[in-house]
């Protein structure tokens, strides 16, 4: 859901050629700046970045890699003065929802005559690839690549006589199992859902998108969710909150809400990523062997609420730097075994392994390799995300609207209204969104 608010003022013209920025030494010694090195609160990251730039240095002596760790790593208040003053990093650190907002802004350098010999590009999935592309340039490279799925209690499932191996694959099987959870006791809820704080209308883009849906036409300039599938979403949540009382009476939830309630065990599913389990279990008392994850429900053969994010590089560095910093993109976050896929140190450490995610590469060699080093350093139920993984062949990608958090407001007011009115009007909810959506899109051409 992150964003950066770029404003259109380029830094460059399209003319500008790599090189303003410094380019290698006489002596063929050159120094790349980095974003994003894990900060000094997470010691366990930091302590294995570090010891992947001693090594990546001793690969390549004549590179220095200068580790920047501000946090956030991309920040919207100091992007654009980083950019103008050039202490803007090198390869700098960048969420998929920005990326092709810093392309027609003119804010990355064009790497295309670059990315060619890292040799991983080419076995990267095409749409996570893509999202770093305009045409047939090439702005960045991936580090993170996930899509919605749908978090389950497993505990509960069998508690209440369902299998949790084969978790639903449609919405009417969600409601089927919602009930039968809810039927448990007081104080339990079959399904939960967001509907304040941005969050629904997130939601509701993941659950539209799943049924084969858009939350804007083609043009990005009109509105596409007040159709068939949009008044599916509501209409299904409407009979799970009312006439199935599968969902609970406490509504208006927002992220941390959710969170607990599957932290408490009480909580049968919840549309999230498979780091959903993750944070349950280091911030919300959940245990890992309790949960699982499935593909959001009717998503196969369509598409998936997807996200992740990379990096790009400076529009001013030289062509030295980028490709030294291509050769530190490959080295620590492309190649498996090593970087952010070193499992055997991530174990050692006690860090989780096991999450299938990030998702680069899909069924190509390294996704293979990657998913092998997986199971082999497991220290969570991998099994518990078979029916995620086995779904992803089937699924594409699909990106956040533009003006995202605006129009998942817009959404919010729609997905609160069917879960705290029985009466509410389906139709005038969507329409009504429908013209405060086209409104806010139509200051984005």
């Amino acid at each position: 859901m992150a964003g950066l608010g770029l404003v259109a003022a380029s830094c460059g013209s399209g003319d500008d050629k790599p090189g303003a920025q410094g380019s290698g030494g006489a002596d063929g010694k050159v120094t790349i700046t980095v974003g994003c090195q894990p900060p000094k609160s997470n010691p366990k990251e930091r302590e294995g970045w570090d010891a992947d730039v001693a090594a990546f240095q001793k690969l390549h002596p004549n590179i220095t890699v200068e580790s920047k760790d501000a946090f956030p790593c991309i920040n919207p208040d100091t992007f654009q003065a980083k950019l103008a003053g050039g202490t803007q990093e090198d390869v700098f650190y960048v969420y998929y929802t920005d990326v092709q907002k810093i392309i027609k802004a003119r804010q990355a350098a064009d790497i295309s005559q670059y990315v060619g010999d890292v040799k991983a590009a080419k076995d990267l999935r095409p749409d996570v690839q893509g999202v770093f592309k305009d045409g047939d340039k090439t702005y960045g490279l991936p580090r993170n690549n996930y899509n919605m799925g749908l978090v389950y209690n497993r505990k509960l499932f069998t508690q209440a006589g369902l299998n949790p191996d084969a978790p639903p694959k449609t919405w009417a099987e969600v409601q089927e199992a919602a009930k039968k959870i809810a039927g448990l006791g007081a104080g339990y809820t079959g399904f939960g859902e967001y509907s304040a704080g941005n969050t629904g209308g997130w939601h509701f883009a993941a659950s539209l998108y799943a049924r084969g849906g858009s939350m804007v036409g083609d043009d990005g300039k009109t509105a596409a969710f007040n159709s068939p599938e949009g008044k599916a979403v509501l209409e299904n949540l409407k009979k799970m909150r009312w006439d199935d009382n599968s969902m609970g009476s406490k509504q208006l939830l927002q992220w941390e809400d959710l969170m607990r309630m599957m932290g408490s065990g009480k909580l049968g599913m919840m549309i999230g990523a498979p780091d959903v389990v993750q944070s349950v279990n280091n911030d919300f008392q959940g245990k890992f062997e309790d949960y699982g994850v499935t593909a959001v429900p009717e998503s196969e053969g369509k598409s998936s609420l997807s996200g992740g994010d990379g990096y790009m590089f400076n529009p001013k560095a030289s062509p030295e730097k980028i490709k030294a910093g291509l050769l530190w993109l490959e080295f620590h976050e492309l190649t498996p075994g090593q970087g952010q896929f070193n499992y055997a140190r991530a174990k050692e450490q006690g860090r989780p392994v096991g999450l299938p995610i990030p998702d680069l590469y899909g069924d190509s060699a390294p996704g293979k390799e990657i998913v092998a080093l997986r199971k082999q350093f497991a220290t969570v139920p991998v099994d518990h995300f078979t029916p995620y993984v086995t779904a992803q062949s089937t699924i594409t990608n699909k990106l956040e609207p533009p003006k995202a958090q605006e129009l998942y407001a817009v959404l919010d007011v729609a997905m609160s209204a069917v879960l705290t009115r029985k009466d509410a009007d389906i139709d005038k909810l969507l329409g009504d969104a429908e013209s405060k959506a086209n409104k806010i899109l139509a200051k984005n051409t």
